[in-house]
């Protein structure tokens, strides 16, 4: 591969930064490449070639926060829709929570570009990101993401008798949504009613629609661990702090 990529783009799929953080740094001149600084937007560079970045660039990354918030029923995720408010609105002195191990001091500046990484449904409760890092973003809902998200969902079977097993193994691998297959999951029983679901992708509404074709209603959906960071006892409609020593 010896095509030119624009310098943004390659930034990062290096990992370094978003793309939206990436056009910051080269318009500020943070960015070299082979040692020279680079300035102009859409620029493009070889595979081969060094990027290096300021440390400017570096020190305004550490400084840009991750929250992790447990939401409740009737918030959205992003922006406000039909009325309801988004789960950034939650984010305030008053609602973080009590036992969050962070020395990180809460200030307004940080609700600045704090964007959900992504998305639970308004009736979904549980861990939900949101991040002013683009690097924390692209590795939650990068098109390359890998990351588990485990759910606990309480279901009610709406046919007789109980979920055949043969249907059990269906929601772990062999159903298909919007004309393509959904990646292998892995479903268990928790209890009578209620089974984990851990899943590597997220369409929309995906596991209510799962539960739909083998007859199961979803009666409750929590969203208990995004990677290795759990939501653990954060309160629900409280929020805290990605520690440092925390990674997806």
């Amino acid at each position: 591969m010896t095509e030119p990529l624009r310098l943004s783009k390659r930034m990062s799929e290096l990992g370094l930064c978003s793309r939206r953080e990436a056009d910051e740094w080269i318009a500020k001149g943070w960015v070299r490449v082979d040692g020279k600084v680079v300035s102009e937007l859409g620029s493009k560079v070889l595979p081969t070639q060094r990027i290096t970045v300021e440390r400017q660039a570096a020190a305004e990354q550490s400084k840009r926060v991750t929250v992790l918030i447990n939401k409740p029923v009737g918030y959205v995720s992003g922006q406000a829709e039909d009325g309801y408010q988004p789960a950034v609105t939650l984010i305030k002195p008053e609602n973080r929570w009590a036992d969050d191990p962070s020395t990180e001091q809460f200030h307004p500046t940080q609700l600045r570009s704090l964007v959900p990484a992504g998305r639970l449904d308004i009736d979904s409760v549980g861990l939900l990101v949101l991040t002013q890092d683009g690097r924390i973003a692209k590795q939650l809902i990068g098109q390359d993401t890998s990351i588990e998200k485990e759910y606990l969902v309480r279901v009610q079977y709406t046919r007789p008798g109980k979920l055949p097993d043969a249907d059990l193994k269906k929601l772990n691998h062999g159903l298909w949504m919007d004309g393509k297959p959904l990646l292998p999951a892995k479903v268990r029983w928790q209890n009578d009613d209620q089974l984990s679901f851990t899943l590597k992708e997220g369409r929309k509404r995906q596991i209510r629609r799962m539960c739909d074709m083998v007859g199961l209603k979803v009666i409750g959906l929590k969203r208990v661990r995004i990677g290795k960071v759990k939501l653990g006892d954060l309160p629900q409609g409280q929020w805290r702090y990605l520690r440092p020593d925390e990674q997806f």
